[in-house]
C-alpha cells in the first residue's frame, strides 16, 4: 500500500505543480529534492538518536549538493538525485540505524522519489521537444 500511496502522491504533486505553474521556475524540483533529503534528519530527532542524526547529516549534505548542482546546472541531475535517493531508501535501514524511521517509510519514499524522477524526466524531455525554456 505504501508503494501505491507514494506513487500517487508524487504524481499528484507533479501534475498539480504543472497545472498551477509552480514548476515553471527551475527551483521547484531542486527544492523538492532538498526537502526529501531532510526527512531522515527529522526521523533521527524523533528517534532521539544523535548518532543517527550525525550520519544522516552527511548523507543530506550529499543530496543538498546535488540539489544545488541541479539548480545551477542541469535539472537532469535532479532526476538522477531523486532516483538515487529512491534506491537509497531501499538500503537505508541496512546502512544507517535510525530508530525514528517509520516501518512504511522506505517503500513510500522509494515510490515517491522514483515517480517524481520519472515525471521530471518526462517534463524535461517534453520541454526539449516543444522548445520550452521554462525548465
Amino acid at each position: 500500500m505504501e508503494f501505491l500511496i507514494g506513487a500517487v502522491l508524487a504524481l499528484s504533486v507533479g501534475l498539480s505543480a504543472t497545472y498551477i505553474g509552480l514548476d515553471r521556475d527551475r527551483a521547484f524540483y531542486p527544492t523538492v529534492m532538498a526537502v526529501i533529503a531532510s526527512y531522515y534528519a527529522l526521523f533521527a530527532v524523533m528517534g532521539g538518536s544523535i548518532q543517527a542524526l550525525m550520519i544522516e547529516l552527511i548523507v543530506i549534505v550529499v543530496f543538498l549538493g546535488a540539489a544545488v548542482a541541479g539548480f545551477k546546472g542541469s535539472l537532469w541531475l535532479i532526476v538522477a538525485a531523486l532516483a538515487t535517493h529512491g534506491v537509497f531508501d531501499l538500503f537505508h535501514g541496512h546502512i544507517i540505524e535510525n530508530p525514528g524511521v517509520p516501518l512504511w517509510w522506505p517503500h513510500f519514499c522509494l515510490a515517491y522519489d522514483v515517480v517524481a524522477a520519472a515525471y521530471l524526466a518526462w517534463l524535461l524531455q517534453r520541454s526539449k521537444t516543444l522548445g520550452a525554456a521554462n525548465l
